[in-house]
C-alpha cells in the first residue's frame, strides 16, 4: 500500500471513528470506567443540599461562614488495545472483514480516552507480540496506531492469548483499561487471564462473522486454514462433518463466554454485518 492509498484510508477511519467517540462515546465512556480516585480541587461557601460531612472546619472558623471542600475525580487512565492480527481475521462474507471492523472498534475507543486525556497503548498480536507501542496521549499518536492497524504485517498466522495476557501483565505495571479484540477461536487462557483480570479493568470483545457458525452443504470443497495454511477436502455432504464443525466453534465461544465471566471481565459480541455501535453503547450503559 503507498504513503498516499494508506494516508486515505486512515483519514477515512478517523472522520468515521472520531465523530462516534465525540459525539456518543465520550460521555459514556468517562461514566464507565473511572478514575484512581478523587482528588481536592477547592473549597467554596456551603449551599443548601451540601453533604455537611465536606465541611472544612478550617476555613468556615476563619471566614465565620461554612465553606465545604470540593473534590473532583483523578481522570487520568491508560487504555491498552490488545489487538488479534492473526489469519482468522482476514475473514469475512459481507461488506467488511473481521480485521477492518476491529481497526473501527479500536480506533473508536482510542478517540474516546483521547476525549478523556488518557494515554493509548496498542499490543498487536498473533501467536507471539508482533508490535508493542507504549501508552502516549495525543491525536498524532491515535493516527499512528490506526495506521499501523491498518497497515502492519504480521510475521504469524497463528493465535496465542496466553502469550499476549502474559506479555501485557509484564509490560503494564499499573492498572489500565483493557480492550482484548479478537474473534476468540481459540482456548486454554483462562490462568493467564486472571492474572491480568486481578490487574487491570479487562473487556474482551468478540468480532465474529455468521458465516463461520456452520458449513453449508456444498459437496466436497477444498478448504485452508486460515492460520496454520493447511489445505483439506471436506465431504460437506456429511452432515456428522457439519455437526462436528459447528460442536468445535461453540465449543471456542462458550468457553470464551464463561472464561470471561469467571475471572470478572467485561464481554461485548458483534457481527460484521450488526452495529457494534449500538453493541459497544450497550456494554458502556451495563457497567453505569
Amino acid at each position: 500500500m503507498d504513503t498516499k492509498e494508506l494516508l486515505k484510508k486512515v483519514r477515512k477511519i478517523e472522520i468515521k471513528t472520531r465523530r462516534l467517540s465525540d459525539h456518543i462515546f465520550s460521555g459514556e465512556y468517562h461514566t464507565s470506567f473511572k478514575g484512581r480516585g478523587m482528588t481536592f480541587s477547592e473549597v467554596r461557601q456551603y449551599q443548601f443540599g451540601d453533604d455537611v460531612r465536606a465541611i472544612d472546619w478550617n476555613v468556615t472558623a476563619r471566614y465565620n461562614e461554612p465553606y465545604i471542600k470540593v473534590f473532583e475525580e483523578e481522570r487520568e487512565l491508560t487504555m491498552m488495545l490488545m489487538v488479534d492480527c492473526s489469519g482468522s481475521q482476514s475473514f469475512g462474507t459481507q461488506n467488511q472483514l473481521k480485521s477492518e471492523v476491529i481497526t473501527e472498534i479500536a480506533a473508536t475507543m482510542a478517540f474516546s480516552a483521547t476525549q478523556n486525556n488518557d494515554k493509548i497503548g496498542l499490543i498487536l498480536f498473533s501467536d507471539q507480540i508482533e508490535l508493542f507501542i507504549p501508552p502516549k496521549k495525543g491525536k498524532s499518536h491515535v493516527l499512528r496506531i490506526i495506521r499501523e492497524l491498518i497497515e502492519f504485517q504480521p510475521k504469524s498466522r497463528k493465535t496465542d492469548l496466553s502469550q499476549a495476557l502474559k506479555f501485557l501483565s509484564g509490560v503494564q505495571k499499573k492498572k489500565a483499561i483493557v480492550f482484548l479484540i479478537s474473534d476468540f477461536m481459540t482456548s486454554d487462557y483462562e490462568q493467564t487471564l486472571k492474572i491480568a483480570g486481578k490487574k487491570h479493568d479487562v473487556t474482551g470483545i468478540r468480532v465474529y462473522d455468521h458465516r463461520e457458525e456452520t458449513i453449508p452443504n456444498l459437496g466436497m470443497v477444498t478448504m485452508e486454514d486460515a492460520e496454520t495454511g493447511e489445505i483439506t477436502v471436506v465431504n460437506t455432504n456429511s452432515k456428522a462433518v457439519r455437526l462436528e464443525y459447528e460442536k468445535n466453534y461453540q465449543a471456542n465461544v462458550k468457553y470464551f463466554k464463561d472464561t470471561f465471566s469467571r475471572c470478572g471481565s467485561g464481554v461485548v459480541n458483534t457481527r460484521v454485518d450488526e452495529s457494534y455501535v449500538m453493541k459497544l453503547l450497550g456494554y458502556f450503559k451495563s457497567r453505569s
